[in-house]
């Protein structure tokens, strides 16, 4: 494209551009342009991402973006302006497109990036464009490229993309602004929407105003403009009463000013005219309603002229010349003669690629809506036939048959299931609707009735991942209440499906009901069915029903599948069991399986594996809690690229972030976190509360292993999961409130935490995962010490390291030995406690668990030079220092700065006075920082804790140290 060239529609007075250079001055806004001439300025170091310009019809949005633009062009910034239609709703990405609509023909320097947003983004405002859709395409994939694009059109010296009316915009668009708003494009980049405030979709609101609240989105609303600057910047000549007058009646908004100016001055040439004097109104019999007014300026129009202007805003972003003609049935004269005329008249403008756009989309609203229905369907029916012959996408076809066709018409209908594919994985809410219009085609007769219910059930999976779940649900219950005895694949499809729409819902007793009431049915399902139907139902485990009671289930289920010689069932329920085993902490029983399932699996092509994504998922976390972190990662991997191929978009949270966790524990906190933001991206645009809020747990995780002890917003993510956990008991729930124990831990408030650990598994903790019971007991052995509850920190040490025996796994016993180390240290031998933790690192190293090996050496450092081994310590605590920083896990970073070796190395405990020695290391720190003076507010500040827990602290010092005052205690550390 040619940098710094507006790519835009010429705009219009009022609430529409003027022209590209500008036109006639801006009246007023002379605050709202200095705001934005602000952006420009600061556009890359700290200005706002993000422009909000809101403001009712005519207001001014679109001049005011103008001007923007304008500006930012005369700067060198690259500016490209779209616009959504409110008649061109189901066409995805619409806005984007006609932004983008230039980009084909002067590509930036990213071929690749550029043909894989173009492919669906279309090279013209129209929609997609006809080459085919990558088949790894997906929605979520498609938005990153596009923010990536727009990042490095920005390298180039700067973006704006400007897109008017999104309060119009199609689903598809409102999913990717909602993507730039919450993950802002990095560099010069900043994206300006101009929209109707009270027509906007909630979403798009709610996230601008979250947004705005950070100053990532920067909002402008709209107030009416001063008299003055109206009269004076839209009518000089006017007289003055006359300019008020009409100002009084457009109450300060421009586009109604200028369109009661231009019926003020039509009449007073009427008036000029003997012929026409006494016809039209006087300024005091002046319309109060602005679509009259408009109305008024079409009435001078000839019945040709008039047909036109129906065609043009029934075409839309078809109305270029030759549709138009052919359309209207006029000749290249006629057509020429009749534009000629209503550009004199301000009605029609050119617009970009050839485009005839009206001056305002109030003006296109009131036109269409004033054309007859008879009119306006043949004018679609006339453009579809028109773009069939020409070759135009299916998708551009179907907008224009399903206002025109109303009766069974099988090449229509081919069209519109051509338009469904074409957008199943980028746009499903595009998908829904034109698998909805083909379904009001084909006839309601028995001999499409298996048709009528592929399509159903087609419909049913795109309004599933795209929000639609109670929907979907809605449509699968028909499916399964009228279909033939003889369709038992369509049936148990549908039942599966239904079963697993109820447990995105939360509706886990729901899905179990209907799945064994499908087992129980008359006649008995067929075995492959039964293993279909065994698969989906063993998935129920952890989240409703225990995996113990689900062991005979998923043992029926392999059981089936092996007597049928069916390879695919039989390995989808081994990855089943091997993650039920390893959740429950039956390591060796999970071990057996995980190898079985891993041998089956891999043994398979990628095709053949379509229905087994959601296993490979389960085989992915057992082998993460097995700590087989390398075999893990592998089969999460090929999961998300056949998910994403057979378009599975509501597994591929389960298998991101499942690389998540075997990130966290390796120590790769950026890509951690960069998994997790996509798995959130796919939970929201799939509309599950509980998904999304077992995705926000941990998101939570990665969010406290990276940022700096006490992050707030690490805080805030856990609470944010809890809350949007809602009642919910399941293992789910349980990780959003051991999440929220571990960032309330991390920010110093251990009451807290032990309350939330607690709440999610109860005083025994029999409510949390048995394989993780020994890390999370560690948690609880911490908070216990911090609030001096020595007995209850000494029982959770106990039972965490009897759990760790029995899983046999490393890092648990690894966390078991950092427990027991804790416990020592309070006691006062740091000789113990430095041999555990030395111990613990090394198991740790062991299994390949580089975050806990680095916490474990990190604490061992100066339990070792207590110990008598400075130099030892030392050196295990650089190693400690280098792989958390290497990793980018904030919290032990900041751990490091804690525990950081002091020069001359720490005295031996043989040196120490006795009274030191009894001190635990966040005591002696705590004391040492009270005998310089500061107050426990100031150390609490410091030290990342909650100023309770600092007092809590100095209470156990002044009875280990027998000193009552602070004074005391500076001259006792003096001579220490």
């Amino acid at each position: 494209m040619e940098f710094g060239r507006e790519i835009a529609p010429v705009g219009a007075s009022g609430d529409a551009a003027t022209d590209r250079d500008g036109g006639s001055p801006l009246v007023g806004r002379t605050a709202e342009l200095g705001l934005l001439d602000t952006v420009i300025d600061r556009l890359g170091h700290g200005a706002p991402s993000f422009v909000d310009i809101t403001g009712a019809a005519g207001i001014g949005k679109s001049r005011l973006m103008t001007e923007f633009c304008l500006h930012a062009r005369r700067r060198g910034l690259t500016v490209v302006r779209g616009r959504a239609a409110e008649y061109e709703r189901n066409l995805p990405f619409h806005p984007f497109a006609d932004a983008f609509a230039d980009l084909d023909h002067h590509p930036p320097h990213s071929p690749d990036l550029l043909d894989a947003v173009s492919r669906v983004l279309g090279g013209r405002g129209a929609g997609p464009s006809p080459g085919p859709v990558s088949a790894t395409a997906d929605r979520f994939g498609l938005h990153r490229s596009v923010a990536r694009l727009m990042a490095q059109l920005g390298r180039a010296g700067g973006l704006v993309v400007a897109l008017d009316d999104v309060h119009w915009a199609d689903p598809a668009s409102l999913e990717l602004l909602d993507h730039l708003v919450r993950h802002p494009v990095p560099g010069p980049v900043v994206l300006v929407v101009a929209r109707r405030d009270r027509q906007t979709p909630t979403a798009l609101t709610a996230a601008l105003t979250r947004e705005a609240a950070t100053g990532a989105v920067l909002r402008i609303g709209l107030a009416p403009l001063a008299e003055q600057d109206c009269v004076e910047g839209l009518a000089p000549d006017l007289p003055r009463d006359q300019a008020a007058h009409l100002y009084a009646a457009g109450e300060g908004n421009p586009l109604y000013f200028l369109s009661l100016l231009h019926a003020y001055r039509e009449d007073a040439a009427r008036r000029r005219t003997p012929s026409s004097a006494s016809s039209g109104p006087g300024i005091g019999e002046l319309p109060t309603e602005l679509a009259a007014l408009l109305l008024n300026e079409l009435a001078p129009l000839t019945p040709s002229q008039r047909r036109i202007l129906e065609v043009i805003a029934v075409l839309g972003d078809h109305a270029v010349s030759p549709l138009i003609r052919r359309v209207a049935g006029r000749t290249d004269a006629e057509l020429d003669d009749d534009l000629d005329t209503l550009a004199r008249r301000d009605l029609v403008r050119p617009g970009p690629g050839g485009r005839m756009v009206l001056r305002h989309p109030l003006i296109r609203t009131l036109v269409h809506e004033s054309t007859a229905v008879r009119r306006r369907v043949e004018i679609h029916h006339a453009a579809a036939a028109e773009l069939a012959r020409t070759g135009a996408p299916a998708v551009e076809q179907a907008r224009h048959i399903e206002r025109s066709v109303t009766t069974w018409d099988p090449q229509a209908y081919a069209v519109l299931r051509q338009a469904a594919e074409q957008t199943a994985s980028t746009a499903p809410t595009s998908c829904a609707h034109w698998l909805q219009a083909a379904l009001r085609l084909l006839p309601d007769t028995a001999g499409y009735a298996a048709e009528r219910r592929d399509l159903m059930l087609r419909r049913a999976r795109a309004l599933g991942v795209s929000g639609g779940l109670r929907e979907s649900r809605d449509l699968l219950h028909e499916v399964i209440g009228t279909v033939g005895p003889d369709e038992t694949d369509v049936r148990t499809s549908a039942v599966v499906l239904c079963a697993l729409t109820e447990r995105h819902l939360g509706g886990y007793s729901e899905a179990l009901a209907l799945l064994r009431r499908e087992l129980r049915r008359q006649p008995e399902p067929s075995p492959s069915d039964r293993v279909s139907i065994g698969l989906e139902l063993s998935s129920s485990a952890p989240h409703n029903a225990s995996y113990p009671q689900m062991r005979g289930d998923v043992a029926r289920t392999l059981a089936d599948a092996r007597a049928l010689g069916n390879e695919l069932g039989e390995a989808g329920a081994l990855a089943v069991a091997a993650f039920g085993e390893a959740y429950e902490g039956d390591m060796a029983a999970a071990s057996a399986y995980a190898t079985q399932a891993a041998g089956s699996l891999d043994g398979l092509p990628d095709g053949d594996l379509t229905a087994l994504c959601e296993p490979l998922g389960r085989l992915g976390w057992a082998e993460a809690f097995l700590g087989r972190y390398t075999d893990a990662e592998r089969h999460a991997d090929r999961g998300l690229v056949i998910a994403r191929r057979s378009g599975q978009i509501y597994l591929l949270p389960l298998l991101l972030l499942c690389k998540a966790h075997v990130r966290i524990q390796t120590c790769r906190l950026q890509s951690a976190w960069e998994l997790a933001d996509e798995a959130e991206d796919i939970a929201r645009g799939i509309g599950s509360g509980e998904l999304l809020a077992f995705v926000l747990a941990n998101k939570a995780q990665v969010r406290v292993a990276a940022s700096a002890p006490g992050d707030p917003e690490a805080l805030a993510a856990a609470e944010e999961a809890v809350a949007t956990m809602g009642p919910s008991d399941n293992w789910r729930a349980s990780m959003a409130w051991c999440m929220l124990g571990y960032a309330a831990l991390t920010g110093g408030d251990p009451d807290r935490a032990r309350d939330a650990l607690l709440r999610a598994g109860g005083d025994d903790l029999r409510g949390l995962q048995p394989s993780m019971r020994p890390l999370l007991s560690e948690l609880l052995v911490t908070a216990a010490l911090f609030t001096g509850d020595v007995p209850s920190a000494t029982a959770w040490s106990e039972r965490a390291r009897g759990e760790a025996e029995q899983l046999g796994l490393p890092v648990q016993r690894a966390s078991a030995m950092r427990s027991a180390a804790q416990l020592a240290l309070h006691h006062g031998d740091a000789g113990r406690a430095a041999a555990l933790l030395s111990e613990a690192a090394a198991e740790c190293a062991r299994a390949g668990a580089v975050f806990w090996e680095a916490r474990s050496l990190l604490l061992a450092a100066p339990a070792m030079a207590a110990a008598g081994f400075g130099a030892r310590g030392e050196a295990m605590w650089k190693q400690g220092h280098r792989l958390a920083t290497a990793g980018g896990a904030g919290l032990l970073v900041g751990l490091a700065e804690m525990t950081r070796p002091s020069a001359p190395l720490p005295r031996t405990p043989s040196t120490a006075p006795p009274w030191l020695a009894s001190l635990t290391a966040r005591e002696r720190e705590i004391a040492e920082l009270a005998a310089e003076g500061l107050t426990n507010q100031a150390i609490a500040t410091r030290l990342y804790l909650s100023p309770r827990t600092v007092e809590t602290h100095l209470s156990r010092v002044f009875r280990k140290t027998d000193v009552a005052t602070r004074t005391g205690l500076a001259a006792l550390m003096a001579r220490a």
